[in-house]
């Protein structure tokens, strides 16, 4: 007769409570001699016994982890959750409401219209079905006609946001289940790990409190739309390329095909060789216009981001006397002396360094780089004279990278080598040339450097 261990534990927070049930068949366990199931729990709330039993202690979070480690099914285990306690819907003061409609910009739901009865003047309604609770419209009010904030503590103001990190993350998932605001946690289809959208969490800090691994922390809120806006991006893309391959592949055309023309006509313009200039509203139009929907320089950044360089090297030959020097700088031999003429450069071959330009003392090299550049909520198309090699460094987003290896083939100096599936950079090695932020198939790879600033 097979001995089980029974037992109810209650795991109370202030928002959840949650309920774990468990049964253990002692006997299944007595077989087993590795025990995975101690290994897995990510609070320590399962030990064994002096007589070699199995237990589970209060700090059950309920993730089930040990239930899913076990080999021969001997934990049955069931969380229940109660109702999380929801923040009581934002209260409208309507005597302060100027109508601005800021609030109704700002609710993700649509849940907020501007109505007038005529009795009253016109001012911000709340829909009581609709509404997730998650406070934004009161941080976007300009006259502070919105109350929020009853029960849920307040303790942060101001830039903060909550975020995952995914790096520490342990996908326990335990932090989706006592979230109160509908929307503010998801689980990524890609990374199969949770993550927040900023505009719908409340920052009740429950999911913080909660996290065995103290993975979920405080960022700055512009952080946090930004890494947002990457995995949103991410999704997305993933979600396309399943279900419309064919459409993604022509949009990604299309708009690759308006970014050239943009940049073609704007450069065309100016004949100065360092220039700047705000795209921001034509690249909204055209692809706007394209995908039929509205758009947020955030939903195209990582696009921008993404796209290539226009490099262009040339020699001056009136200027170079064939004296070689720029032949024995270049790190990957792309320059050659054709007498009588001047120096040749292979622009297949060449990455574009700057070492050569540096190098001579005639001036008889020059290289012009044009490119786009996402700053300040705005997207300016840029050319820039390089007169020396560029400085910066190479920034590596794990998250993001397959470590592939097409960075580590690419690299012209074998400045980049792959070490557990992690791209490592040797800076003493790295020309900055930017040929592995070019390649890379995901963009995890970017080349930041300290003269692209606007």
């Amino acid at each position: 007769m097979p001995t089980t261990t029974n037992n109810t534990k209650k795991y109370c927070k202030p928002l959840r409570e949650v309920e774990v049930d468990y049964k253990i068949d002692h006997s299944k366990c007595e077989t087993c001699e590795d025990k995975p199931c101690l290994l897995s729990c990510p609070v320590a709330a399962i030990n064994e016994s002096v007589n070699g039993e199995i237990e589970i202690d209060d700090k059950c979070v309920g993730c089930v982890l040990c239930r899913e480690a076990c080999p021969y099914d001997a934990i049955k285990m069931e969380t229940t959750l109660s109702e999380p306690i929801r923040e009581n819907i934002p209260n409208i003061n309507t005597k302060l409401c100027r109508q601005c409609g800021s609030c109704v910009k700002a609710c993700k739901t649509g849940s907020i219209q501007l109505i007038s009865s005529g009795t009253e003047e016109a001012h911000s309604e709340i829909n009581e079905d609709t509404c997730v609770r998650c406070g934004y419209c009161a941080r976007v009010c300009p006259t502070e006609a919105i109350k929020y904030g009853e029960i849920l503590p307040r303790s942060v103001v101001g830039g903060k946001a909550i975020v995952v990190d995914q790096k520490n993350c342990i996908g326990c998932m335990t932090c989706t289940r006592v979230c109160p605001s509908k929307g503010a946690i998801n689980v990524g289809n890609v990374s199969k790990l949770p993550f927040i959208n900023p505009s719908y969490c409340a920052r009740c800090e429950e999911c913080m409190n909660v996290c065995p691994s103290a993975a979920i922390r405080y960022s700055s809120r512009k952080r946090a739309y930004q890494n947002f806006s990457k995995i949103k991006t991410m999704e997305i893309v993933s979600e396309l390329l399943e279900k419309e391959a064919g459409k993604l592949s022509n949009d990604a055309v299309r708009i690759n095909s308006i970014l050239n023309s943009i940049a073609r006509d704007v450069a065309l313009k100016h004949e100065e060789k360092n220039f700047y200039e705000d795209v921001t509203g034509l690249i909204k139009d055209e692809i706007t216009s394209m995908l039929n929907s509205e758009l947020e320089i955030e939903d195209i950044q990582e696009i921008i981001g993404a796209t290539t360089p226009k490099r262009d090297i040339n020699v001056i030959e009136e200027d170079c006397i064939g004296c070689s020097e720029c032949i024995a700088e270049c790190p990957v031999d792309c320059i050659e002396l054709e007498i009588p003429s001047p120096v040749h450069i292979d622009t297949e071959s060449c990455v574009y360094c700057g070492k050569c330009v540096d190098k001579c003392k005639f001036n008889a090299i020059t290289l012009i780089e044009e490119h786009f550049q996402v700053k300040d909520g705005k997207i300016f198309y840029v050319r820039e004279e390089l007169l020396k090699p560029r400085t910066g460094e190479i920034g590596t987003d794990v998250n993001a990278c397959m470590a592939c290896g097409v960075c580590v083939k690419k690299c012209p100096t074998q400045a980049l080598k792959l070490e557990k599936d992690e791209v490592i950079v040797d800076s003493s090695k790295c020309i900055l040339c930017g040929e592995c932020d070019i390649i890379c198939p995901v963009n995890a790879i970017k080349l930041k450097t300290d003269t692209n600033d606007i």
